[in-house]
């Protein structure tokens, strides 16, 4: 648990009202009060230009009416920054250069506690930090080029069998371990996790929708609405559980689609 910071003055700037609340309710279990809650560039501005800056920023890179870096064009911000996002493909090397942390949506427990403990160590020379959003800017609109994955390999028995990329239909996760559903329907188990192939698989052709799934675009069959404002997903051959986009990775979601 972090201690109680007392007198912290916490911001979030995020336009998904529910992901806000959420990321709210974490910062309360770890004592961090959070004193305000913004939701898009334009009530940011104005908000900066009529109140004192915060210590510190949980901030959404895409917000309704645009990226949050607009804010900082018109505004001199001087306080110290955790990124919450969706783009962890090209840009965390910039994040990490002109940022106390980063979290990737959705945002786990504990990486936000490690995430403010970090920023409770390097307070003092955190205030003193420049932050240069054109280098994270150029990144999103120009990402640089990358290779990806082709093949997977797994051994079964004494042989180590090859997985072709674009034969698979999702990667999931199960009893702590990682696996590969095919086209043809067979499952294999991947010496990998989840959060390693967020570095590996090509981010057009797979996203990942909750904690235990990645989906292939390819092998959606059809798109179905859920409750609590989720989304289900038919795949075209695995039929083991049902497959749900997460509330809060739903609008990410859509936009990938696109």
């Amino acid at each position: 648990m972090v201690m109680k910071q007392d007198g912290m003055n916490v911001l979030i700037i995020e336009d998904e009202k529910p992901s806000a609340r959420r990321l709210q309710r974490m910062l309360e279990k770890l004592d961090v009060t959070t004193n305000r809650m913004l939701h898009s560039v334009s009530e940011a501005i104005d908000w900066f230009s009529n109140n004192e800056h915060p210590d510190l920023i949980f901030l959404d890179i895409q917000l309704s009416d645009g990226l949050s870096f607009e804010i900082f064009d018109t505004v001199e911000v001087k306080s110290s920054i955790i990124f919450t996002t969706a783009f962890d493909e090209y840009a965390l090397q910039a994040f990490k250069l002109n940022s106390i942390d980063y979290l990737l949506k959705p945002i786990d427990e504990e990486e936000l506690e490690i995430a403010v403990k970090k920023y409770c160590e390097l307070k003092p020379q955190s205030q003193n930090l420049q932050l240069n959003f054109e280098d994270i800017r150029k990144l999103l609109v120009n990402p640089v080029e990358r290779e990806y994955k082709k093949r997977f390999t797994t051994k079964i028995g004494q042989h180590i069998k090859m997985i072709p990329v674009d034969e698979i239909e999702c990667f999931y996760s199960e009893n702590k371990g990682t696996y590969a559903h095919t086209i043809g329907g067979r499952d294999y188990l991947l010496d990998t996790t989840l959060e390693q192939l967020e570095e590996e698989l090509e981010p057009q052709t797979f996203f990942r929708i909750n904690r235990k799934f990645y989906v292939n675009i390819n092998a959606i069959n059809d798109i179905i609405s859920y409750t609590n404002s989720r989304l289900q997903l038919k795949l075209k051959s695995y039929k083991e559980q049902e497959v749900i986009v997460a509330r809060e990775r739903v609008k990410d979601f859509k936009v990938w689609l696109e």
